[in-house]
């Protein structure tokens, strides 16, 4: 059974400010995407979050200290430099930032800083008069023309009670930010279409068909396209919440908005992955009003959506690569080689859904088919390390690979 590993060791230093609870969050959502996390705690920072409770979160014990050691010969800032890939500070204060930027070392977080050869992200966090006080931004213009990446504080009420920028970014920025800087540029130059999410067909002002779709299998495939450097256009049908902070996202509805949106932006890519569960039949009629209640059954009348990946296979380019998804509740295997062969796709992801199985689930299981080859089963995934091995068939496929990956135990 083929398992693919994504996971990044990442130092997180925090910082003696207010925001500093929140890195216990930050520390889990990057544990759920299967990175490990290596914290390193300011000492003005131990008096907002404890040692204790990050070392409970994070399972590696919290460096405070500068001279503690890895080892019998290990110096400790020097060996976590190499051991790490990343190094984020999340919060970082206006104190860190001028030492980064003038090269202080003067505890455990800056020293490891200056020994770091690795990427560096920062996400401040402070009052807004010290956020935009004329030394703070000379510090943040030297980090970023030294490549450190930085994440832009939110605005809004702070906690010493005024309103304005500074407060913590939110913590899937902060992520974000951590996986693009770790992850090559290797769709640098491509454009990537994603579509994700369910369709609505309405019945009525009040009534519409749908089905369970989250859409984050689409959402985590247009985040990894948009890391690895490809222009990324999201079509997304109805779902909660902003999918994307990366690239163009359009918002639609039905199978019809989605067909169109889908054919207005295909031409310009060089890859479109249809993730989305879109209906295959709607209502004949809308009605205007609430159907009202009434004695006995009523009939509703369906017709067939467009069939989009159809339309497509009649325009596509020849180097363009396509992939399908199939949901299937039973014969996967045969049903999913039909529905590649009838739409022509280079790659279809099929998965099982059931009443219990399916939508949604993370870790994702699912089956990968291209023509002429065994199909690769792929099992235990978060939706992050299963888009990160589509899009490695996907470059494969880009780089004219006609044989497919070898299956792997």
């Amino acid at each position: 059974m083929f398992v693919e590993a994504i996971g990044v060791f990442i130092a997180l230093g925090v910082t003696g400010c207010i925001g500093a609870y929140k890195s216990i969050e930050l520390i889990r959502r990057l544990q759920q995407d299967g990175h490990e996390v290596q914290t390193v705690l300011t000492r003005h920072g131990a008096e907002f979050v404890t040692p204790l409770v990050l070392e409970t979160i994070s399972r590696h014990p919290v460096i405070t200290d500068m001279f503690q050691r890895a080892g019998q010969w290990e110096v400790e800032h020097i060996a976590l430099a190499r051991r790490s890939q990343v190094l984020c500070v999340a919060p970082a204060t206006a104190n860190i930032l001028a030492k980064f930027a003038h090269g202080i070392a003067d505890d455990f977080l800056t020293t490891l800083y200056l020994s770091n050869r690795n990427p560096v992200v920062i996400a401040p966090a402070m009052n807004t008069a010290m956020w935009e006080h004329p030394a703070t931004r000379r510090n943040l213009d030297i980090l970023q023309e030294r490549g450190v990446t930085l994440v832009t504080p939110g605005s809004g009420y702070l906690a010493c009670g005024e309103e304005g920028a500074g407060r913590l970014a939110d913590l899937e920025q902060i992520a974000e930010a951590i996986y693009t800087v770790t992850t090559p540029p290797s769709l640098k130059g491509r454009t990537v279409l994603v579509t994700a999410g369910p369709t609505a067909e309405d019945i009525d002002p009040v009534r519409f068909l749908s089905n369970r779709s989250s859409g984050r299998m689409g959402f985590a495939l247009a985040r990894a396209a948009a890391r690895r450097g490809a222009r990324t256009l999201l079509i997304s049908g109805p779902v909660p919440g902003s999918p994307l902070r990366a690239g163009e996202c359009r918002p639609v509805r039905s199978a019809d908005e989605m067909a169109a949106a889908v054919l207005d932006w295909a031409p310009q890519a060089d890859v479109v992955i249809m993730a989305a569960a879109v209906a295959d039949y709607r209502p004949r009629q809308t009605s205007a009003t609430k159907i009202k209640k009434k004695e006995g059954d009523t009939v509703l009348e369906l017709v067939r959506t467009p069939d989009i990946l159809m339309q497509l296979k009649s325009i596509r380019r020849p180097t363009q690569v396509v992939v399908g998804f199939a949901a299937e509740t039973d014969e996967l295997v045969a049903n999913a080689r039909r529905k590649m062969e009838r739409k022509g796709t280079d790659l279809m992801v099929a998965n099982r859904v059931g009443a219990d199985v399916g939508f949604g689930d993370n870790p994702t299981a699912f089956t990968l088919f291209r023509p002429n080859a065994e199909p690769r089963q792929i099992e235990g995934q978060s939706k992050e390390a299963a888009a990160a091995v589509i899009l490695d068939e996907v470059e494969r496929l880009l780089a004219g690979d006609a044989a497919p990956t070898p299956l792997s135990e």
